[in-house]
């Protein structure tokens, strides 16, 4: 299963919620908002560990994150990465 997230950690619990209920297999993608949660030393970081997590770098770029500041691990995708991870899972969970 894929879980996009797209609220910052910040302004809600939506990404609490999905690390929560992730599953051996499942992948996790932060867009827009949810970017946030992969910053290092951030509120979410801890939620992050033992999970496949993905931000999207135009949203990264967008918000002025660089890449040396996220959560160790975490792997940047494009527009096509978000595409390929949305087809290479069988079901799509949306915490918007």
């Amino acid at each position: 299963m894929l879980h996009l997230v797209n609220k910052s950690p910040y302004d809600g619990s939506n990404l609490d919620t999905a690390a929560s209920i992730m599953k051996d297999g499942d992948a996790l993608l932060l867009i827009e908002d949810g970017v946030y949660g992969a910053v290092k030393k951030g509120k979410a970081a801890a939620l992050l560990a033992g999970h496949t997590v993905s931000v999207l770098g135009p949203d990264l770029a967008a918000r002025g994150i660089t890449e040396d500041k996220l959560v160790d691990g975490v792997t940047i995708v494009d527009y096509a990465g978000f595409v390929d991870m949305v087809e290479a899972n069988n079901t799509v969970q949306s915490w918007l």
